[in-house]
């Protein structure tokens, strides 16, 4: 049982709560790199309950400043991106990508004002189509080797959206296998060519049995897992007959973050970052093994559920997430249309901005969740005692071992299935047209 200290201490973001310390050891998603326009290459936004500028100079370098301007407090996000920094328009203060002030031209000439000033900065990082930036003290930790990152940007899509809850029980929903069973259960199989770039379409591999139809045929799954060097391995088992078993592989790359397959050639990256305690983002890349991804198809599918600039869901509670009691009879079982990012929104914002962990009762397909919430609360725990590297906190060192990691979703031999998710994810990788790099055995 939860008790509400440990549900606060696991959910609260902000810089003085615990859980908000231990996420700012990590680099943190706050942008996709299209979001940053030539017309105005200018962003406000809000991560872990902080208010930030983001911009990129006229050089192409990346910038992140506390939003509020040193000299008078003013929106910084309006500032003029010009002379090589962001200007404030108030009295034209300019700021580079480090927070050095350049100059303070209201002031008498000869003032030395703009040598005594700082802004607030944070290192910026782009990656696969995202800007990732450190928000903690100190040097930021490397990033792992993840195949997200390693993939030509031919062959990886990123995209974002917005939840109306908070950053743990969206996460949570990833490494919970045994719900696709009911939530995302479909009462017809459609043609797997015919849905490109959706997740439960596809068939799986070296099969051609429609994961629609295995999940639901077959909705109780034995869950097993592993601990690993970068967070948790989990195997949904779903057995089909006494020769076949289907597999299902996903992973949970600690702190915020879960790796699924999309199909038998993709998988996704997923992050859940908070905007507050009652508001975060996913930010997913997707990676292709295969043929390079058609992210203009993929990016139409996706705005036919958001709307920009901010990412919003078309589908929300104002609107019952288009709830159908027809469909629900006889399409899907939620009756929410055929898109699972709206289940899953559903289902987590349903419990509330902050789920009252308190109140559940957890079961046996629950594993995965107790075994991360033991984890994140020994992390928690270690930052607030001042050990140096909870986990995922990487050296240079550290992030060149942590590969992959491997997902699948196939159907193997029912007493050899231990030993075909590692054949499957190599067959993968060396039919695959980049340099894939294979997980190491220690993983």
């Amino acid at each position: 049982m939860t008790t509400h200290d440990q549900n606060m201490r696991m959910t609260l973001v902000g810089p003085d709560k615990p859980a908000g310390r231990l996420l700012r050891r990590y680099w943190q998603p706050v942008a996709l790199i299209e979001e940053l326009d030539e017309q105005r290459p200018v962003r406000a936004v809000k991560v872990l309950g902080q208010d930030f500028v983001l911009f990129r100079d006229e050089q192409g370098r990346y910038g992140l400043l506390d939003r509020d301007c040193p000299h008078r407090g003013t929106d910084l996000a309006f500032g003029r991106p010009e002379d090589g920094g962001l200007r404030c328009p108030f009295h034209g203060w300019l700021f580079d990508v480090a927070g050095r002030c350049l100059e303070t031209p209201a002031e008498p000439e000869g003032s030395r004002l703009c040598q005594r000033i700082r802004q607030k900065s944070y290192p910026v990082v782009l990656k696969s189509g995202i800007l990732f930036a450190y928000l903690g003290e100190g040097d930021p930790p490397a990033f792992a080797d993840l195949d997200c990152f390693i993939a030509p940007d031919s062959h990886v899509f990123a995209f974002k959206g917005h939840i109306a809850c908070n950053w743990l029980q969206a996460l949570e929903v990833g490494i919970d296998p045994a719900h696709a069973s009911f939530l995302h259960r479909f009462f017809e199989d459609e043609d797997p060519g015919a849905n490109y770039g959706r997740q439960f379409r596809a068939t799986s591999a070296d099969s051609d049995m429609p994961m629609t139809k295995v999940l639901r045929e077959f909705a109780r799954p034995q869950i097993e897992i592993e601990r690993t060097d970068y967070g948790m391995r989990l195997f949904a088992l779903r057995q089909i007959s006494e020769r076949s078993t289907h597999v299902r592989v996903t992973n949970l790359l600690f702190p915020q973050a879960f790796v699924i397959p999309l199909s038998a050639e993709m998988t996704i990256t997923q992050w859940h970052v908070p905007v507050d305690d009652v508001n975060c983002y996913w930010y997913a890349i997707f990676t292709s093994f295969g043929a390079p991804v058609d992210k203009a198809q993929m990016r139409a599918q996706r705005l036919e559920l958001y709307t920009l600039p901010d990412y919003m869901p078309r589908l929300n509670k104002s609107n019952n997430y288009g709830f159908d009691p027809l469909q629900q009879k006889t399409q899907t079982y939620t009756g929410m249309g055929f898109d699972i990012n709206v289940h899953d929104q559903w289902a987590v914002e349903s419990q509330g901005p902050i789920q009252d962990r308190t109140r559940e009762h957890l079961g046996s397909t629950d594993k995965a969740i107790i075994n991360y919430r033991s984890m994140l609360m020994k992390a928690i725990d270690q930052v607030e005692k001042g050990e140096e590297r909870p986990l995922m906190v990487l050296s240079e060192a550290e992030a060149r071992r942590i590969r992959g990691p491997i997902t699948v979703d196939g159907i193997a031999a029912t007493t050899d299935w231990q030993a075909y998710w590692r054949d499957v994810d190599a067959r993968k990788r060396q039919n695959a047209p980049w340099k894939a790099p294979m997980p190491q055995a220690a993983e």
